[in-house]
């Protein structure tokens, strides 16, 4: 049974208070998951990017906040988060560079698929539905839980709104790799893995990045990743970096930890 969500708001910071994010006091709460993919996002000035499955546009206002000149679009299927996400483009006074737009990745709104983005960055749900472990807040579990797309079907309609030599990057809890991996097949090349470390790489990855380009045949590499934590809990030096000090991570450099 889903239960009803409150009105109530927080608001939070993000990249060391430079970004100031509302959002739900119940329901989907904003992790590191969506400043990490940001922060991995090529983006360069005159870009043109997609943020799929948006939510309360924490992705979106940290790549903005990053990259001043890249154009976003935000497309958020819960009509209450797509306005919020809006007014948390508005009081960062990044509106004029993000806009948020209401609709259904599976069937996007009319002359958004003609867009041809140069990047498409996303959080897709992390659990199959049904999923018995799902969060009986209605928000959290449309935010967790696959309800139209499966997987397959939401990263086919991520590449379908790519241009040609367009990037996709995602992130995904890392047991899902062989499933990602099966979806993209040879649709998109020079794949890159890259694991994110809970601590050390003693300890199994629990999500992964993995970017890949549209068109492409190049071959898929295994990166290092990021260690997140210290031994004592404290975020890496290279973690603070990217989640307090707003730093971009090159998926494709050298190993950070």
């Amino acid at each position: 049974m889903l239960l009803p969500v409150l009105d109530e708001v927080t608001e939070d910071r993000l990249l060391g208070g430079r970004v100031r994010l509302r959002q739900p006091a119940r329901g989907y709460r904003v992790a590191i998951d969506p400043v990490l993919l940001a922060a991995a996002v090529p983006a360069k000035v005159g870009d043109r990017v997609l943020d799929a499955g948006a939510g309360t546009g924490a992705a979106s206002l940290c790549l903005a906040a990053r990259v001043s000149g890249c154009r976003i679009i935000g497309l958020e299927n819960q009509p209450a988060l797509c306005q919020l996400a809006s007014d948390n483009a508005a009081q960062n006074r990044l509106d004029r560079q993000i806009e948020m737009m209401p609709g259904d990745l599976g069937a996007p709104p009319l002359g958004l698929a003609s867009e041809g983005f140069d990047h498409v960055m996303t959080n897709p749900p992390y659990l199959k539905g049904p999923a018995a472990s799902a969060s009986p807040v209605r928000d959290r579990q449309l935010a967790s839980l696959e309800q139209g797309l499966d997987l397959a079907g939401w990263l086919g309609a991520c590449r379908r709104l790519l241009a040609p030599g367009g990037f996709l990057t995602m992130i995904q809890r890392a047991d899902r790799l062989g499933e990602v991996l099966a979806a993209v097949d040879d649709r998109l090349g020079e794949l890159i893995v890259f694991p994110l470390w809970p601590g050390g790489r003693d300890r199994p990855a629990k999500r992964i990045l993995l970017q890949g380009r549209k068109g492409s045949r190049g071959p898929l590499v295994l990166a290092p990743g990021l260690i997140l934590h210290e031994e004592d809990g404290r975020f890496s030096a290279a973690a603070e970096a990217i989640l307090r000090h707003g730093e971009a991570l090159n998926l494709r450099g050298p190993a950070h930890g």
